[in-house]
């Protein structure tokens, strides 16, 4: 497949804040959302936050808080890294003005996630990383808020290796590579071949795991959109898991070799790699890709 040289990261402009108390949170804010509103020419600046530091902001802004867009994170980050990224690309092209120009203060979910996984902060730390290069072009300013209480210092500690005002920042290019260096565990002895991952045997197959009909429609749906990004796959699909973790592996006979595939939203050319890996990344909870020497491994996995 097409590898995609990675834009020249000059505009946008990726900043951290980590607190531990609500003081120490709006100490932070203030100033980040003071330089949106004095910004010539900039629409109002947006706080994506807990709904109680949003009363916070609004508090500590008196007057100003009617100029400044207020969102509760809990509606802004309503699924996956790759839906984040889509709501982040859809907003700034409806809200932001010339060249992507808005401030943004984004706090994400961690709160009331104490079971949050490793792989989803995995998949989190990702979309940090690879933000540097998916806004790259755009003359956006950004404040991720961490608040060490709900987050925890394993979180933050390696939040601080995607933002590059940190002491510790590592090109996200490297930082992806690290993460994708860690194998996939083998599928299941169990694992049901499929031959030809058409949408119909895979929503069938799906169905009778337990996902409600619509759920195996998307699931099958995605499956069948990365056979055909993928193609020529080398191997036979497997299926495992019972809903709503069902899960296909494909095989591809050449390397994806993008560490940003299918999180751009593909042209309507139809350009490599394809829609599939887009769709993919928005209707499942994980999209695991691992390039080797013999082609790709690509794992999909509903929720």
């Amino acid at each position: 497949m097409t590898t995609r040289q990675p834009p020249t990261p000059a505009a946008f402009d990726h900043r951290m804040a980590v607190f531990d108390t609500d003081d120490a949170f709006v100490a932070a804010a203030l100033p980040f959302l003071g330089e949106g509103l004095a910004a010539p020419g900039e629409p109002p600046p947006v706080a994506i936050a807990e709904p109680r530091n949003l009363d916070l902001l609004r508090d500590a802004l008196g007057g100003d808080a009617k100029d400044v867009t207020c969102i509760p994170h809990t509606d802004w980050y309503t699924g996956s890294a790759a839906n984040a990224v889509a709501q982040a690309a859809s907003y700034l092209t409806a809200h932001a003005g010339p060249g992507g120009r808005i401030h943004l203060l984004m706090e994400p979910v961690w709160s009331g996630r104490a079971g949050r996984s490793t792989r989803e902060t995995t998949e989190w730390i990702r979309y940090e990383a690879l933000a540097n290069l998916l806004f790259a072009p755009m003359a956006t300013t950004a404040l991720c808020a961490y608040d060490t209480r709900t987050a925890g210092p394993a979180v933050v500690a390696a939040a601080r290796r995607t933002h590059p005002g940190t002491d510790v920042y590592q090109d996200p290019l490297r930082l992806t590579a690290e993460l994708d260096a860690v194998p996939l565990p083998l599928p299941p002895a169990g694992a049901h071949p499929l031959a030809e991952p058409h949408a119909a045997a895979v929503q069938a197959w799906a169905e009778a795991r337990g996902l409600p009909a619509a759920d195996a429609e998307l699931f099958a749906t995605a499956v069948a959109e990365t056979a055909a990004a993928l193609a020529p796959l080398d191997g036979t699909a497997l299926l495992w898991g019972e809903a709503p973790a069902c899960v296909c592996e494909l095989r591809s006979a050449r390397p994806v070799g993008d560490p940003l595939a299918g999180f751009v939203p593909p042209p309507p050319s139809g350009a490599e790699p394809g829609p599939g890996l887009w769709y993919a990344r928005q209707v499942c909870a994980y999209v695991d890709i691992r390039d080797d020497a013999g082609g790709a491994t690509v794992r999909l996995q509903y929720a």
